[in-house]
């Protein structure tokens, strides 16, 4: 019974697996803004970790939407650190303005 069971959520597993939705494809206009953001982009380093820009490959973007507020662009290292940046999203970006004001 017990093999059984562990037989049937093991096929439930890559059953899931295969029907999981793969990443959305981004936008054309947000590939844009995500461009014409990376020519400006007031710091070399990821907003999150504090690596440099580029040493993890090319540098993630990410929009950060908030209804009522402009669309805002970040820089960081990794996907992972999008997570990190989604938790606490004004603490990095008082980061990113202050580095905008210099």
């Amino acid at each position: 019974m017990k093999s059984s069971l562990r037989l049937l959520a093991f096929s439930l597993g890559l059953a899931a697996s295969a029907f999981a939705a793969d990443p959305i494809p981004a936008a054309p206009a947000d590939i844009a803004l995500i461009e014409k953001a990376r020519a400006t982009y007031p710091l070399k380093t990821c907003l999150v970790s504090d690596e440099a820009l580029g040493s993890m490959g090319e540098a993630v973007g990410y929009i950060h939407r908030v209804a009522g507020q402009p669309d805002r662009v970040i820089f960081v290292c990794c996907d992972g650190c999008i997570d990190d940046f989604k938790k606490e999203p004004a603490k990095f970006l008082k980061k990113v303005d202050a580095a905008a004001k210099k």
